[in-house]
């Protein structure tokens, strides 16, 4: 089950023709399972992606001693019994062992081809973190079980974008505005602390004992009485 969830995905990436393939794959480099297949299959792609990205340098390094003469030529066959091809099937071993090595762990050729020569050069400088591994929120239909997207870094990458501050068409009228109003509001403090100034002022006496002194004082003898 693992050797055929590992083959899915880079089977993914292979070049399709839509008109003769009648599985194109929806998304290139992604499969949907579930979470915990998604968990258990990823240590297994990873290291099939570093064998594979490791054998990369011994085939460069055979490129030097191959030919370019069409196979079971005459040319071909002269270069099969020569000393370059000694040089180049020690150079391209390596390589050779990792081919086997990574059929012998997902057991399809296709899908080993398509690693060593579309998925294994994208990651030649990367250490390591090939595939990542993200939930879905809609379970899967009978048995509601987790599902999650397993697929390569580097070609779905989401991109987190900083929010900016809004800008306001009409924020230099407002300014205008605001620096026209001030003054008035400041000459309607000033006329209002004028008029509170000019209202009389009693010099701290009580106005009722202002009427009582106007008022007789009945304790005058009165000179009409007697009279």
């Amino acid at each position: 089950m693992l050797k055929n969830l590992a083959s899915s995905i880079f089977l993914t990436e292979r070049q399709t023709d839509p008109d003769v393939d009648a599985s194109v794959p929806k998304v290139k480099g992604r499969i949907i399972t579930t979470l915990q297949k998604a968990k258990e299959v990823r240590p297994l792609v990873e290291k099939c992606i570093t064998i594979a990205r490791k054998s990369l340098q011994a085939e460069r390094n055979a490129e030097q001693f191959a030919t370019t003469a069409d196979r079971g030529s005459e040319r071909w066959r002269q270069w099969r019994t020569s000393e370059q091809w000694l040089q180049w099937n020690n150079a391209i071993a390596p390589s050779v062992a990792a081919r086997r090595r990574v059929l012998q762990m997902i057991g399809d050729k296709q899908a080993m081809r398509v690693l060593f020569e579309e998925v294994a050069p994208r990651f030649e400088d990367r250490p390591g973190g090939y595939t990542r591994i993200l939930r879905l929120a809609k379970p899967r239909l009978g048995d509601a079980g987790t599902r999650a997207i397993l697929e390569f870094v580097g070609q779905h990458d989401r991109v987190r974008q900083v929010s900016e501050k809004p800008a306001f068409e009409n924020t230099e009228e407002q300014e205008e505005t605001a620096a026209d109003t001030a003054p008035t509001e400041s000459s309607t403090e000033v006329e209002d602390q004028t008029v509170a100034v000019a209202e009389p002022e009693n010099d701290g006496e009580n106005p009722q004992t202002q009427a009582d002194s106007d008022e007789p004082q009945g304790d005058e003898p009165k000179a009409d009485e007697k009279a």
